[in-house]
């Protein structure tokens, strides 16, 4: 039986560092808009969609970088958003900066940062909330890049977890819906920590450079697109989810976005594509039962995972060395 929800990957063309977050609302309303006309249910805006990616810009005083967070959602700034969200019957994700004054694992209360992104109904009720764990970059300043990635500096490792909720959206009455943003699909264990929950869809957001300004080593130009797109391939496949994924493209504060939003069946097929830098709509009618198929078959979990020859992957962090053979110990 058929269970068909409308999504739609909001791109976004890039935002500038002195642009006001009233102009990326702005363009965020026009995209529901023209999701509208098209029929969409869910539209997935990227991560830090609100302003520029100031991980970028360096502060040496963290709290000067308080500008770029949201303290409340909705926001004065973001209420036009949730209102056309509410207008045209909308769900829609949204990644943004967030500042949070709560206890943290020592039990004090206190002013937090995240990498934040919510799911909304139509209606305007927030129904999940996600904090990014997988930070990269650096936590100073780092003289050998021309551009900065200062995650590491800005923002806490997400501490939610990767849930899962199951709530109605569009003419269903019920999805089970998470997210992930960016770094995080690159990781085979958050995929793998929202297959077991059942889920059927994933949302993502990204804001990724065309080029690894890390002093380590070369990484081709078209293999930086290839890479992010096998991550969820790979992931929507394996955990038998439909997956979308939406970038922030274009040149933003002299810095290039790649773009390439996609949106990717269970079977790991890209159903559709962002083809431009600019802000694009990309749309497809996924059809849910597909899930059961992978979900009851090769990737049956209650049948073939083997959790008690998986440990290493919790207990450990970095990587070891494995022993080294020698004829004696062979003997």
């Amino acid at each position: 039986m058929s269970r068909i929800l409308t999504v739609a990957a909001a791109q976004l063309g890039p935002i500038q560092k002195a642009e006001p977050r009233s102009v990326a609302v702005e363009r965020m309303v026009r995209l529901l808009e023209r999701a509208h006309k098209r029929g969409v249910e869910l539209v997935v805006f990227p991560e830090l969609a609100l302003t520029t990616f100031f991980p970028r810009h360096y502060h040496d005083d963290i709290a000067e970088a308080d500008c770029w967070f949201e303290t409340t959602m909705p926001s004065n700034e973001t209420a036009p958003l949730f209102a056309a969200a509410k207008r045209y019957g909308i769900g829609f994700h949204l990644g943004y900066g967030e500042i949070a004054h709560e206890a943290d694992d020592t039990g004090l209360v206190r002013q937090r940062r995240f990498n934040t992104s919510i799911l909304v109904s139509p209606q305007g009720d927030i129904l999940l909330k996600y904090r990014k764990v997988h930070l990269p970059g650096h936590a100073e300043y780092d003289p050998r890049r021309n551009v900065q990635h200062l995650e590491k500096r800005y923002f806490e490792v997400g501490n939610l977890g990767f849930p899962v909720i199951r709530a109605p959206m569009g003419g269903l009455d019920g999805i089970n819906m998470g997210m992930m943003i960016c770094n995080d699909r690159r990781w085979p264990e958050a995929w793998r920590v929202l297959g077991p929950q059942s889920v059927e869809l994933v949302m993502l957001g990204y804001n990724t450079p065309s080029i690894n300004q890390e002093a380590g080593g070369f990484e081709a130009h078209h293999l930086r697109v290839f890479h992010s797109h096998l991550s969820i391939q790979a992931g929507a496949y394996q955990n038998a989810t439909f997956a979308v994924a939406t970038a922030k493209a274009g040149t933003e504060d002299g810095c290039e976005l790649f773009g390439h939003s996609i949106i990717v069946n269970p079977q790991g097929e890209i159903v559709a594509q962002a083809t431009t830098w600019d802000d694009e709509l990309i749309t497809a009618d996924c059809n849910l039962a597909q899930c059961e198929l992978g979900r009851k078959t090769i990737f049956a979990f209650e049948q073939h995972r083997r959790p008690e020859a998986y440990r290493r992957i919790t207990d450990q962090v970095g990587a070891v060395n494995p022993p080294v053979w020698s004829a004696r110990a062979g003997e």
